[in-house]
């Protein structure tokens, strides 16, 4: 496990954080209005439907509330927008980052909508342990486990937090997709084996656009450049499927012909759904997902 590398990382997600939310319109009054930033895809993981569908359509005209009754926790949580969209469906959530500026960025999101939830600026790694079993549900999605030094103690950390038949949920681009760089094999595959990101953390916000800004993109910032270089660990489906072992049942594996919300590789396509996708030929997976569960 890696503390020091974590603390550089967060140095590098303080930076681009305002970066991010600079393309992205009136975030409160958005979800205010029954805006949501969540996908089908995550959504049908946590209520154990699916694969396909229009489900948040479908609970949006409805006015349903399905997580009403579960606490939930948002690892990695980042800037809150999905950690509120949560909120909307029911669930009473705590949000964790390191990044202090991201979570106050989630504490004023939350304070402007009125949509109750928790922040908590720490490590995950330090955070975990002083919790004890309360949560229904565990959340972590896309591009959270990279960040990550040591997988398997952090699922070990999860499972604890759990209650009994509680869910661990993850959705996240794909391993195999992660290799790749300006349509080059740039990253290694598997074995948390430690990438230096000397760009750090870039703005894919403004390279995805409006998929990965519901409320409206704006230009927002332009031609930032992260001086914070940041520490990736390069983590295969076989990493991610053992470290569920750690006290978790696993109970369903999806892989996706897609990306939801950010343009991974520049050549990808938007969809319709916020979605992206190469535009013909053979289409790799480009996101895998799971739900697991703690046994009663």
């Amino acid at each position: 496990m890696r503390r020091d590398l974590h603390q550089q990382n967060r140095l590098a997600w303080d930076a681009a954080t305002p970066a991010h939310s600079s393309h992205k319109r009136d975030e409160a009054r958005f979800l205010r209005a029954g805006g949501t930033t969540l996908f089908d895809d995550e959504v049908h993981l946590l209520l154990g439907t699916g694969p396909e569908g229009h489900v948040l359509e479908d609970i949006r005209k409805s006015g349903a509330r399905p997580l009403s009754g579960l606490r939930l926790l948002h690892g990695a949580c980042n800037a809150g927008q999905d950690t509120l969209s949560l909120a909307r469906l029911g669930a009473d959530v705590t949000g964790v980052d390191i990044s202090p500026t991201a979570i106050a960025a989630a504490q004023t999101l939350a304070e402007e909508t009125g949509i109750p939830a928790r922040f908590v600026v720490a490590d995950l790694y330090d955070w975990l342990p002083t919790q004890e079993p309360v949560f229904d549900v565990v959340f972590m999605t896309y591009g959270a486990l990279l960040w990550m030094s040591d997988l398997d103690a952090l699922y070990a950390a999860l499972a604890r937090v759990l209650k009994p038949g509680g869910r661990c949920i993850g959705l996240e681009f794909h391993p195999l997709a992660m290799m790749y760089e300006q349509g080059r094999l740039t990253y290694p595959y598997d074995g948390g084996a430690h990438v230096v990101g000397e760009t750090g953390v870039g703005d894919y916000v403004a390279a995805s656009g409006t998929a990965l800004a519901p409320s409206g993109f704006v230009e927002g910032q332009v031609g930032f450049k992260n001086p914070h270089a940041t520490n990736e660990f390069s983590w295969g489906v076989a990493d991610i499927l053992g470290a569920l072992r750690a006290g978790l049942v696993l109970e369903v594996v999806r892989e996706y012909p897609y990306a939801n919300g950010c343009k991974i590789w520049p050549d990808l396509v938007e969809q319709p759904g916020r979605r992206y996708a190469p535009a013909g030929g053979a289409v790799p997976p480009l996101m895998l997902g799971w739900s697991s569960r703690r046994p009663e």
